[in-house]
């Protein structure tokens, strides 16, 4: 028997993926709380509108082809509502700064101009990245990085409230791995971030045996054919139709709820209000202490937080509990208010604010751009890794409205009262991955291999934070405990 240990969107994936594999049997799902689905969390305001608590799209780049394969098989197709390169919420970014909101430049001509987030046009900072010098490292964090190779501004202004928006961090910590790792490794290998592109792009192109190009070609023009005489898949269309992000109509947690049911009538065995209070690995079987009663299976999948889990292994093995309470999160105040008109001084996913600004706010999504509605409704967020500077260790939830209201109604010059609200803290919902975070995985998964623990790992704990990446990780997870 297989026990998955946390009922969020990676437990469920991991069931989903377990099933699908013959070597796994019986599998049982455990969750400490009364309800499925983590941080992915829906709610309706009094007229309907949908207030998204945890994330509410999903990118399509990456492993967004696996998600999507995911959603198909789940039937869930016809309540996707995909968002293409042209619309307004992928076109419009804004960044708060100096009293005032400012786009982030997206377009090629941009290149050529100095926006007003910045002192110098982008096209400028490929002569400072070859002029930078290379600084042998085995990893830094992405603002050092940033600042090195293409100047300060666009670390303060453009990188580091990016940071804030994925994982509400901070960019003087969070290691450059975590987003930029293919231009790391071009600068420590070639010089320059520039030098490492042009190299690796003419390596490509030389070791194309000669042809390739039309076959290519042809193998587009074969796929449109054959897409007359059969349906395309969900992954074609966003390829074809170049999707950026989806959503679902009523909300993402139909996701994981719509995983659930498809789990349980395939004989998931799904409980709820189980809290695995002890984890012991014995040579023939796992031990495990739930709501005080103890149980036994052969092999566990976790889900669970890196922090929560080192608990679990503290008595047996410190060392492995010991790396994974290193693993540090944060906490996020999120607060969805609802407009009866439309308040927006334009159309646009919403705004990032850099921590320079020394606002308790990281941003703010503008959730009626992205899916349209009868009313404007949008989400706060707020804290993360500057959280107790803010708001203390034990704010109220109507100290975080009335800092919400104020602060969002004074940058958007907003003079309406909201008509609705939710206010949500989500204490340690996400993973920071900081300076030596792969390194530190590595030894982790190196500790489980060497002492042939039936133990895999999933959740946003370990590869990334955003919902692609937990889903992927439950895919791998699977693979790894039946090794």
């Amino acid at each position: 028997m297989t026990v998955i240990l946390g009922g969020g969107i990676s437990g469920l994936s991991a069931a989903y993926y377990a099933l699908n594999d013959v070597r796994l049997s019986s599998v049982v799902l455990l969750e400490a709380s009364n309800r499925l689905g983590g941080w992915i969390c829906s709610r309706r305001s009094p007229s309907g509108a949908i207030f998204e608590q945890g994330p509410r799209t999903v990118r399509i780049a990456d492993s967004g082809k696996n998600t999507l394969n995911l959603v198909e098989d789940l039937q869930l197709s016809d309540k996707l509502i995909h968002i293409g390169s042209h619309h307004h919420a992928v076109a419009n970014r804004l960044i708060y700064t100096e009293d005032a909101l400012h786009r982030v430049p997206t377009s090629i001509a941009t290149l050529f101009k100095t926006p007003s987030l910045l002192d110098r046009p982008l096209i400028n900072r490929i002569w400072t990245d070859l002029r930078a010098p290379r600084v042998p490292k085995e990893d830094e964090s992405i603002y050092s990085f940033v600042q090195r190779r293409l100047g300060q501004d666009i670390a303060d202004n453009l990188i580091s409230p990016m940071i804030c928006g994925i994982c509400a961090g901070d960019a003087r910590e969070i290691s450059v791995n975590f987003l930029f790792k293919s231009l790391f490794e071009a600068e420590q290998k070639h010089g320059s971030i520039v030098k490492g592109l042009l190299i690796n792009w003419l390596k490509k192109v030389f070791s194309k045996p000669e042809g390739e190009k039309d076959n290519v070609s042809k193998r587009k023009d074969n796929a449109n054919d054959e897409s007359t005489a059969r349906s395309l898949t969900l992954a074609e269309r966003a390829q074809k139709e170049h999707w950026v992000l989806w959503g679902l109509q009523g909300g993402l947690e139909q996701l994981p709820q719509t995983l659930a049911d498809n789990l349980s009538k395939r004989g998931v065995n799904i409980q709820t209000e189980k809290r695995c209070e002890k984890l012991m690995f014995k040579p023939d079987r796992v031990e495990l202490l739930v709501n005080g009663e103890p149980q036994e299976c052969s092999r566990v999948i976790s889900s669970l937080r890196a922090k929560d889990l080192a608990e679990l292994l503290q008595e047996q093995h410190p060392t492995l509990s010991a790396e994974l309470k290193a693993i540090p999160t944060v906490t996020v105040g999120v607060v969805n208010l609802e407009f009866q008109e439309n308040v927006l001084p334009l159309q646009a996913f919403g705004f990032l604010v850099p921590p320079k600004e020394n606002l308790p706010l990281l941003g703010v999504i503008f959730d009626s751009c992205v899916f349209p509605g009868s009313s404007t409704v949008l989400t706060v967020m707020m804290g993360g890794a500057w959280f107790e500077k803010y708001f203390g260790k034990n704010p109220s939830e109507e100290q975080l409205l009335m800092m919400a209201i104020y602060h969002t109604k004074n940058i958007l010059q907003i003079e309406e009262e909201p008509v609705a609200h939710n206010v949500a803290i989500l204490k340690d919902c996400i993973p920071q991955h900081i300076v030596g975070h792969n390194a530190r995985v590595k030894r982790i998964h190196n500790y489980i291999s060497t002492h042939r623990i039936p133990l895999a790992l999933c959740g946003s704990s370990y590869q990334g934070v955003g919902l692609n990446d937990v889903i992927l990780s439950a895919k791998q997870a699977v693979r790894d405990v039946v090794k």
